[in-house]
């Protein structure tokens, strides 16, 4: 027998980013319009086209992490156990141990640990592959954030990495929605890190033209929607949030920031690193979102948009959200704004930073902005919230995720009356 479908909450978020540490912090500089982007500092970009990013500054894992553990994770990682333990606390999870054998823990991470596997290549050139670490496999693979996360808070239920893209952290919270929501778990910590401001990564991104060289502005540098824009700004950290039953959150008088009450995911099948040109890849995943919450399109009060800052990008997501929105989207009656123009582009990250300000959305009747819109591309057709936040009631907010491979995924959070 089916088992009867459960409605799924989150009860608690850890942000760690460029904004903050923390998800007051990042909460603040977000609705501020405040950038956390800079000068790289986490390795010597002189001979780089592109010297900026939003980095996690003076970062400092003891608070999160004991001194053993450590030596076992890499900076994703690291990132990924904050995030979890500052969701926990935030949630006030407590869980049985009939509980712990189906909590279930799905983080999204679309590269992993490749400072590790840069300085493992430099130890094995000059000092021989003898001096290679014993951690450092586990300091590279990207479910271990999951994997970590698991033994830490004794999650005993399924233990996953969704890895794809740009769009992984957002399938890792729809996964372990769909795994609450059939009774394929009982709670779950959902989310995902990345730590890539590595000389391979930004060289490659730079190597394709995708990054923003702006470089003695690092802050005007993501301008998503703007006609001056150039490209995006790798970015690291990550983001948690606690995914359980309602009746079980009702249950134990948890805080409630929003419903998660749809998922929708697609593929382009066009090109590996371009959108579709007609946008049908994300019309598709909005699409089957709205589906999944039973909503109509006039129902959806804001868009925290992928919005990456790239030339190409912002426009086809603008024609895509038009296209499903229509004169909502394009009179002004649907706000759409990409924080990525302050947390700058957190890759495998991404989403789940976004589904957590959604979800603030909602709770908290404030829309961040989309900072360093000086002059709207007249191509994105949207109200973007430019460069200041907005008061609005949020009943429902779609957050949209797309990666390299034409993978989309959006995301329904809505209010609870």
């Amino acid at each position: 027998m089916d088992h009867p479908a459960e409605r799924v909450v989150i009860t608690g978020i850890g942000l760690v980013t460029p904004c903050g540490v923390g998800t007051e912090q990042t909460w603040a500089n977000l609705t501020a319009g405040r950038s956390g982007i800079g000068p790289i500092s986490l390795f010597d970009a002189t001979a780089f086209s592109s010297r900026i990013a939003g980095e996690v500054r003076d970062w400092d894992p003891s608070p999160f992490i004991d001194k053993k553990k450590r030596k076992e994770v890499g900076r994703f990682e690291e990132f990924a156990l904050a995030a979890a333990a500052l969701a926990v606390d935030d949630a006030k999870l407590e869980l049985t141990e009939e509980e712990r054998d189906r909590a279930a823990c799905v983080i999204g991470v679309g590269i992993g640990g490749l400072g590790v596997i840069e300085h493992t290549v430099d130890v094995i050139r000059e000092r021989g592959p003898s001096k290679v670490s014993p951690y450092s496999i586990p300091s590279i693979a990207t479910n271990l954030a999951a994997g970590q996360i698991s033994i830490v808070h004794q999650l005993r239920g399924p233990s996953l990495c969704t890895s794809t893209a740009c769009a992984s952290s957002a399938h890792a919270i729809g996964e372990a929605y769909e795994m609450i929501r059939h009774g394929r778990a009982a709670v779950a910590l959902a989310g995902g890190a990345e730590a890539t401001i590595t000389p391979t990564c930004v060289a490659g991104f730079q190597a394709m033209f995708a990054l923003s060289r702006r470089n003695d502005e690092p802050q005007k540098a993501s301008r998503p929607f703007d006609k001056a824009r150039d490209g995006f700004v790798c970015a690291e950290g990550g983001a948690v949030l606690v995914l359980e039953p309602l009746e079980r959150a009702r249950r134990r008088g948890a805080k409630i920031y929003a419903e998660v009450t749809g998922y929708g995911a697609s593929s382009d099948a066009h090109h590996m690193v371009q959108p579709a040109p007609d946008g049908r890849g994300a019309r598709a995943s909005m699409r089957d979102a709205l589906r999944s919450a039973r909503l109509d399109p006039d129902q959806i009060d804001y868009i925290n948009a992928h919005g990456t800052s790239t030339p190409q990008g912002d426009i086809q997501e603008s024609r895509a959200v038009a296209g499903v929105f229509g004169d909502r989207a394009t009179s002004g009656q649907l706000w759409v704004s990409s924080t990525k123009s302050m947390t700058g582009h957190l890759l495998g990250g991404a989403g789940a930073v976004e589904a957590a300000v959604c979800a603030l959305a909602c709770a908290r009747g404030v829309v961040p902005p989309t900072i360093n819109v000086d002059e709207q591309d007249p191509e994105c057709v949207l109200d973007v919230v430019p460069n200041q936040a907005r008061e609005r009631t949020i009943r429902h907010a779609l957050s949209n995720s797309f990666g390299f491979g034409g993978t989309n995924v959006s995301l329904i959070l809505s209010r609870l009356p």
